[in-house]
């Protein structure tokens, strides 16, 4: 398995220090409901967001398109919240190599 895939779950489970660590300065995420966001504004919500409890990650796809872009991935996720629903959604991120580390440039989530 690619540590791309490591990356992305931490993203999912962990803390605004994996958040801190792993995004690019220009990264923009979009999410349905709140909109497109940039760094600082993903760092913001995720220091006042609970963290999920567990995430699976499926129906995954990975390429690698080019010198600039390191790493695009697709997938399907389904996250839950201690004594909450699930999540499902659509999403993908690119990942620039940055300083020879991986770093997340975009995501995006579309709510199933």
């Amino acid at each position: 398995m690619h540590e791309v895939w490591n990356i992305e779950r931490s993203l999912w489970l962990d803390g605004v220090d994996a958040y801190r660590a792993r995004l690019a300065d220009q990264c923009v995420m979009a999410f349905g409901p709140m909109g497109i966001l940039d760094r600082e504004q993903v760092l913001q919500t995720i220091e006042q967001a609970p963290r999920w409890a567990s995430v699976e990650i499926s129906e995954t796809r990975l390429t690698t398109p080019g010198d600039t872009i390191a790493i695009v991935i697709a997938y399907k996720a389904e996250a839950m919240r201690d004594g909450g629903k699930p999540y499902r959604a659509l999403c993908s991120s690119t990942y620039l190599v940055l300083d020879g580390e991986l770093k997340l440039a975009q995501h995006q989530q579309t709510p199933l």
